[in-house]
């Protein structure tokens, strides 16, 4: 009695499936025997964050944190002099930083100052 051809093509699909198996776990490798794209290679490479985080210098003391630090200490800081100044030039000019509103109302008032948009005038009638 034989055995027909389509069990025995079976039995050894399966057998290369068991030994593909074993092999991965030998290896440390993953089962993916339907061979689908699951990210596997990215989720193994190393993290870039700690070697970005490295090649930048690290941050130093500036005047806001010494400012921060000791209140009492009196500090001068050119770089937000100019930027103060030239914003209180730009306010003196009209050109400076709309109001912010203070409540809902406020923003409610605002909106209905805005012109609202005039209909078109329908054509005098020839008469």
């Amino acid at each position: 009695m034989s055995v027909p051809k389509s069990r025995i093509l079976d039995l050894m699909k399966h057998i290369k499936l068991i030994i593909i198996q074993v092999q991965c776990r030998i290896f440390s490798s993953t089962f993916n025997p339907e061979r689908l794209r699951t990210g596997n290679k990215v989720l193994r490479e190393r993290l870039k964050g700690p070697s970005v985080a490295a090649y930048y210098p690290r941050r130093v003391a500036t005047f806001k944190d010494l400012k921060n630090l000791y209140p009492d200490l009196e500090t001068w800081d050119d770089d937000e002099e100019d930027r103060l100044e030239h914003l209180a030039f730009l306010k003196q000019r009209g050109k400076g930083a709309p109001k912010k509103k203070s409540s809902a109302d406020q923003s409610k008032k605002i909106l209905g100052k805005r012109r609202q948009p005039v209909a078109p005038k329908a054509p005098p009638k020839a008469t």
